[in-house]
């Protein structure tokens, strides 16, 4: 890629305001208007302090000029940070994906040498919808799912791409995007389908896989037994057991013939279904009640995140709370033989300092495997 005539990289900037407001409060995504409902439920913007942190950890400032999207899009963000930029654009009061896909546009048509997008995996089909495979992009995970294979490990990481992008010539990939079903997903229905194609910068330790699923078969369902079967004998009593989502964990409360919330949080006490799909108040009103607490928790497969992906109701205030100590990690050896390594990115750089190190992953019947947490 070719800098300007004046050596300086024009880079544009999207932010979806939105993106990532309703996970703290259990509704699984702010696709469409859901985000007024996250509103109500007190739910604040997760995107603007993402794109912020982004933003400072870039060391390269002064040999890129921004194109940002008006107001709560970029131009609130940048202008607290010594950076130069330029607004591209004009909104409303309330933004639209259509503001997104126009923005965007303007601002190929601006011959950017590379665009920033925060926001999901909705965001990521916006900008598929805007530009294709016409610039590279730099895909900053601030939604609630972000299953798509295009994002960066975490806002950290996407400066480190930016700044190599900004001092050497980067090879690009193309990387999926995948189309979910929110409505489904608020249904316990994981439904994907590939959507398209970005071109994302080829540094594979800072972007994250695509999500795999845990898959079916005899060998693997019975792997999931036996992990539940060795969780159920070990639990312990008067201790409070926040369930993650997926199906190994599904199958712990198999075991114990109750309901789960396949892709939501859970709770038992003393074998029993004390919470349904929980957002974080309601995590929180549960610790008022019970002094001690464990979660059990499975890293998405293919990506290997532990906590900020599908889960963001279990939120830093949570998971300082709880401890590391008190984290149960459970997968099968076929799901552990795709990942070297787990990942957490909380929004938090304190509580992701915590969880980081490594970490004992329950993959059967007393079998466990010690694994790094990066």
């Amino acid at each position: 890629m070719k800098k300007n005539s004046n050596g300086i990289k024009k880079i544009g900037l999207i932010i979806n305001p939105i993106a990532g407001m309703g996970g703290i409060v259990g509704l699984k995504g702010t696709d469409g208007t859901i985000y007024r409902e996250a509103i109500k439920m007190g739910a604040t913007p997760v995107a603007p302090i993402r794109a912020s942190e982004l933003l400072s950890n870039i060391k390269n400032k002064e040999k890129i000029i921004l194109l940002v999207a008006p107001g709560k899009m970029g131009a609130d963000i940048v202008r607290d940070i010594d950076i130069q930029f330029r607004i591209i654009g004009e909104i409303g009061k309330e933004t639209t994906k259509e503001d997104t896909k126009r923005i965007a546009k303007q601002m190929v048509r601006e011959n950017i040498d590379l665009l920033i997008f925060c926001g999901g995996d909705g965001t990521a089909r916006d900008i598929f919808d805007s530009i294709g495979l016409k610039k590279p992009i730099v895909a900053l995970p601030s939604g609630v799912k972000m299953f798509s294979s295009v994002f960066a490990i975490n806002p950290r990481a996407a400066a480190e791409i930016i700044d190599k992008f900004i001092e050497e010539a980067i090879e690009t990939q193309e990387k999926e995007v995948l189309d979910i079903d929110e409505e489904l997903f608020r249904q316990d229905i994981l439904q994907s389908k590939l959507y398209g194609y970005l071109k994302v910068p080829k540094i594979r330790r800072l972007i994250q896989s695509g999500k795999i699923g845990s898959g079916f078969g005899q060998t693997i369902e019975e792997n999931k037994k036996q992990i539940a079967q060795f969780i159920v004998e070990n639990m312990q009593p008067d201790i409070l057991y926040l369930l993650g989502p997926g199906t190994t964990i599904k199958t712990i409360t198999d075991n114990l013939n109750l309901p789960k919330t396949l892709l939501g949080i859970d709770a038992i006490y003393n074998k029993q279904s004390v919470g349904k799909d929980l957002n974080e108040k309601g995590i929180l009103e549960l610790f008022n009640k019970y002094d001690k607490v464990n979660i059990i928790i499975s890293p998405v497969g293919g990506q290997g995140f532990l906590f900020g992906r599908g889960n963001k109701q279990i939120t830093p205030k949570i998971l300082k709370f709880v401890g590391k100590d008190n984290i149960k990690i459970v997968a099968t050896t076929e799901k552990m033989r795709e990942l070297n390594y787990l990942n957490v990115d909380t929004g938090s750089i304190e509580t992701d300092e915590l969880l980081k190190g490594f970490g004992k992953v329950i993959t059967g019947y007393k079998e466990e495997l010690i694994v790094k947490i990066e």
